[in-house]
This record gives structure tokens, C-alpha cells and sequence, in this order.
């Protein structure tokens, strides 16, 4: 059997609007960020997703097959391929409004394949009426698999309503690893200080929740304990990608650790804060080439 990481989530197209008005077109989307990152990355990823065959759609393919992204289903499921315009701020921060469309056609990975990562996030794990097939995916495949999560929330797409909060929280049931920004968080429980929502997410069953706090670094916190790590220093182009980058290198450093699949989910509950510490950390340095770099571009294993 060959191990492998699914991503399952959406793939569409940023339309970055620099502060001096230039527009460029980069293929995105949370899920397609973590594919390509893990893929840059060297493990072998599968993608399950939703794009049409027009001009974003094929930017799109040709972003996941250079990386060596294989596709785990038909993306074909919609008319017209997802996009968001990104505007970028003075300090390289982005705010996004949205054209989705988002369905999933049946999963079909080819045989020999055995996911012992599967990892879904933001706008495909809550929007309708993809975000059912999500979570059931999931749940059938969380007997083999390690869940990984990032909350990632889109308020100007879902809102951040019961039935957004009630999605969140039936994924970090699922989830093995929750990772959410400080910004999500304050979304789906404004006035509500961090550590606190991030325990409340953890009361769910998931073996750590992660909070990344842009240059302020992450905090993680579990049942065995909690800690911090520091960012990395660099020079910020754009943040865009940045979280995703993250969330794909913490599923490497735990592959290089073997402890990835279900049958080492007992091991991931009980793992200490030196660990922690240094999966955390890996996946600061692999975001910040991230951040140093214009669009979603995640870094090559050579690169670091």
C-alpha cells in the first residue's frame, strides 16, 4: 500500500490587487495551498476538489500537476471554477471577496492507495452543499486515517452563525489535529479570549489545537500540557497561503515522526511539549518562505 496524504476542500483562483492597483492571477484556495505545499513538500498527495474546464480551471490543473498534486476525484462537479479577489493592504495583509461554487463528486482513489492523512479546511468543510460529502468523507475515513482540520473561517462567505459554529465543532469532533488563527477564532467566539476558545475546541476529542497569531507566532494547547513558539523573521510580501503552508508542514513533521494513521492516534494524544514544540516550529519556518513570496507559493523540500 502506498501512504498517502488526501486533502479534500476547494481550489479557485486569487485575483491579487496590489496596493498600487496591479492585478495578477494565482491559483489558490485553502485545500489546493495544502495539497501543493505538501506535494512541494515530497509526500504524495491526493486532491479532492471542485473546478471547471475554463481559463481559472485550467490555471488551476497545471498549478497541482507541476507540483505532482493527483487529483482523488472528478473535479468536474460545477459550471464555473471558484475565484476571490484579493485586495492587499499597506502591511501585505489580505481581505477577499468571493464567486464559489462548491460540490464534490465521489471520491476515486486508485488502488494500492491508503490515505494516513486526510486533511479538509475552511470554506468547503461548512459551505452547502459540498460540505456534507466533507464530513461524511471524514468520518469514514477517520478509521485509518489522522484528521487534520483548519477552521481557516470566511465570514463574508458563511458567516459565522450557529450553523457555521455547529459545523466547526462537528469537524473538531472528527479532527486529530485542529488548527485555527487567532482571527478565526475571534470570528466564531468574539469577546472570548483565545486559550479559552481554543480549549473549547479541544473538549471535542482532538489530540491538539494549534493557534497561529501571524508574527506573533503559535500557541498549541492538548491534554498533556500547552506552549508557544516564535515566527520566523522575514520580510512579508503578502500573507496569502501563509496559514496553509503551515497546517501541510505540521502534517509533514508529524509524518517524519511516524505518526501519522489511526493506529498511531493513541501516541499523538500523548505527545509531549518537546515535540510540539518542534513540529510547531518547522512549520513557522516552512510558512515564512511563504510569506516572503507574492500569492500562494509554497516552498520545495530543497528549498529549506
Amino acid at each position: 500500500m502506498e501512504k498517502v496524504a488526501l486533502v479534500v476542500g476547494e481550489a479557485l483562483v486569487d485575483v491579487v490587487v496590489l496596493p498600487d492597483g496591479t492585478t495578477t492571477a494565482y491559483p489558490g484556495g485553502s485545500a489546493a495551498n495544502v495539497a501543493v505545499a505538501l506535494a512541494r513538500l515530497d509526500r504524495p498527495a491526493w486532491f479532492s476538489t471542485c473546478f471547471a474546464d475554463d481559463d481559472f480551471g485550467r490555471l488551476i490543473g497545471t498549478q497541482l500537476e507541476r507540483a505532482g498534486v493527483r487529483l482523488a476525484s472528478d473535479p468536474a462537479a460545477a459550471d464555473r471554477t471558484s475565484s476571490a479577489q484579493a485586495t492587499i493592504g499597506t502591511d501585505g495583509a489580505a481581505s477577499y471577496v468571493f464567486d464559489l461554487v462548491w460540490e464534490l463528486n465521489p471520491l476515486a482513489l486508485a488502488d494500492g492507495v491508503e490515505p494516513v492523512a486526510v486533511h479538509t479546511s475552511s470554506i468547503g468543510a461548512v459551505l452547502q452543499p459540498g460540505a456534507d460529502d466533507v464530513r461524511d468523507l471524514v468520518e469514514r475515513l477517520r478509521s485509518s486515517a489522522t484528521i487534520s482540520y483548519d477552521v481557516n473561517a470566511r465570514p463574508g462567505v458563511t458567516g459565522t452563525g450557529p450553523d457555521v459554529v455547529e459545523r466547526v465543532e462537528a469537524l473538531a469532533a472528527l479532527g486529530d489535529v485542529v488548527k485555527a488563527s487567532d482571527e478565526d477564532l475571534e470570528a466564531l467566539w468574539p469577546h472570548q479570549d483565545l486559550v479559552v476558545s481554543a480549549r473549547h475546541l479541544l473538549s471535542f476529542g482532538p489530540a491538539v489545537v494549534v493557534v497561529t497569531r501571524g508574527g506573533e507566532g503559535a500557541l498549541w494547547v492538548s491534554r498533556q500540557g500547552s506552549g508557544e513558539i516564535a515566527s520566523v523573521p522575514v520580510e512579508v510580501a503578502d500573507t496569502i497561503g501563509a496559514g496553509d503552508t503551515f497546517g501541510a508542514a505540521l502534517i509533514d513533521g508529524l509524518w517524519e515522526r511516524d505518526l501519522l494513521g489511526a493506529g498511531r492516534r493513541d501516541a499523538l494524544h500523548a505527545l509531549g511539549a518537546d515535540t510540539w514544540g518542534a513540529v510547531l516550529s518547522w512549520a513557522a519556518r516552512v510558512a515564512a518562505v511563504t510569506v516572503s513570496r507574492p500569492g500562494a507559493d509554497p516552498p520545495y523540500r530543497h528549498e529549506l
